[in-house]
């Protein structure tokens, strides 16, 4: 049976959701739909593009607590509230992300968990290599 491992950060901004920031079982990190928030989980702008920057920003941060990176993205699911936003998803992922790109969905939603949240990102990435023996 695999263990699993949870990833988390300090602040933890979705611990009083009862939500891990991440888990990591075996091979892989699954992170969380991360939002446009702060470390205090407050939404950080009215706008797609702060929001979604921020968002990127915390898969990245969420990521590092486990060791990885963006660059170690293998599939990310991208929700947003307005598909009108398509240009900017597309500019901001060739901004974070690199080749071969993940593989991705983006999907339109009706609504977040949040009233005023735009765009939530989630991902599941390799985790980095144990040393032999160790």
């Amino acid at each position: 049976m695999t263990a699993l491992q949870r990833i988390t950060t300090e602040p933890d901004w979705y611990e009083p959701y009862n939500i891990s920031l991440a888990i990591q079982a075996g091979g892989l990190i699954h992170v969380s739909g991360q939002a446009g928030i702060d470390e205090q989980g407050r939404t950080v702008g009215p706008d797609f593009e702060t929001q979604a920057r921020r968002a990127f920003a915390n898969l990245a941060t969420v990521l590092g607590a486990a060791g990885a990176s963006l660059a170690d993205l293998v599939k990310v699911t991208i929700m947003v509230t307005d598909m009108a936003n398509l240009d900017t998803v597309i500019k901001l992922r060739a901004e974070y992300l690199s080749e071969p790109y993940p593989a991705d969905t983006l999907l339109q939603v009706a609504g977040l968990a949040q009233p005023d949240w735009l765009v939530e990102i989630d991902g599941v990435a390799l985790a980095p290599s144990t040393p032999a023996g160790g």
